[in-house]
């Protein structure tokens, strides 16, 4: 909680879904240092909660998120007092990448800097075809280095140098064509296509996504036979599990596949 009553980060979870919602609409949900604390233990919590399987990242207010709360940082002293932010914010960025379920960013509006990270970050994103995304840091000579880890691993490395060396937004049509987004849809159809597609995981066997994700994620940074090799392992283990004899029975029987509870 920061100053106020009113809450800075919001949860709620139905049908296996938790979902996430950035509460500072008046700061256009910047990541403060409180912000962050309460994404990171919330993350922390779902990670260890086996009725979650999928995870919305929302936001309320005219902005998804607009980067880290300069206010507060201008007013930080030291470097060690401006690190730990940083620390923070990547600490949470790896989180997402390593929460056990699938992270999917619901973005409704403009997201910019460590918010467009934020983006980048998740495992999906599905935007408002009114969104905008960018990385100005540059325009107030502070390079967006950190969102640059995020967003050079989800899009083209050419295009992530424009975004990173011109600060200029890009509409929802060119992030969905660049990778940094799934799917440009119409405001009004957003939280209908998320839920859509959250439910789809949600009805996934828990213990196999969570393999699959970090595998995904692991092998992406070896080389191609060490990837091979590592898979190959990986679906080796998988086929012994509990649950894909249960999903291959079930196909073969035909009829819905009784998934176990992690």
């Amino acid at each position: 909680m920061e100053t106020g009553s009113e809450a800075i980060l919001l949860s709620g979870q139905s049908g296996g879904v938790a979902t996430l919602t950035l509460n500072r609409p008046a700061a256009r949900n910047a990541l403060s240092v409180a912000l962050m604390s309460e994404l990171e233990a919330a993350l922390a919590r779902l990670a260890a909660d086996p009725t979650v399987k999928a995870v919305v990242l929302a936001a309320n207010g005219p902005a998804f998120c607009s980067g880290h709360d300069l206010k507060e940082m201008h007013g930080l002293r030291g470097r060690e007092a401006v690190a730990s932010v940083f620390d923070q914010c990547v600490r949470v960025m790896t989180a997402i990448v390593r929460q056990p379920q699938p992270v999917i960013a619901k973005v409704h509006a403009m997201a910019t800097a460590a918010g467009c990270q934020l983006v980048a970050s998740c495992d999906l994103a599905f935007a408002a075809d009114t969104a905008r995304f960018a990385t100005p840091g540059v325009n107030i000579g502070l390079f967006c280095s950190t969102p640059m880890v995020a967003l050079s691993r989800g899009i083209g490395r050419k295009a992530a140098m424009e975004m990173l060396l011109t600060g200029h937004p890009i509409d929802a049509a060119t992030a969905e064509r660049w990778g940094l987004i799934n799917r440009a849809v119409p405001s009004e159809t957003l939280d209908t296509v998320t839920a859509e597609i959250a439910a789809l995981i949600a009805a996934k066997s828990s213990f196999t996504v969570k393999t699959g994700k970090e595998a995904f994620y692991r092998q992406a940074e070896m080389g191609l036979d060490e990837a091979y090799a590592y898979a190959a392992r990986v679906m080796t283990e998988n086929m012994l599990a509990a649950d894909a004899a249960e999903g291959i029975d079930a196909f073969l029987s035909k009829r819905p596949p009784v998934w176990r509870e992690d």
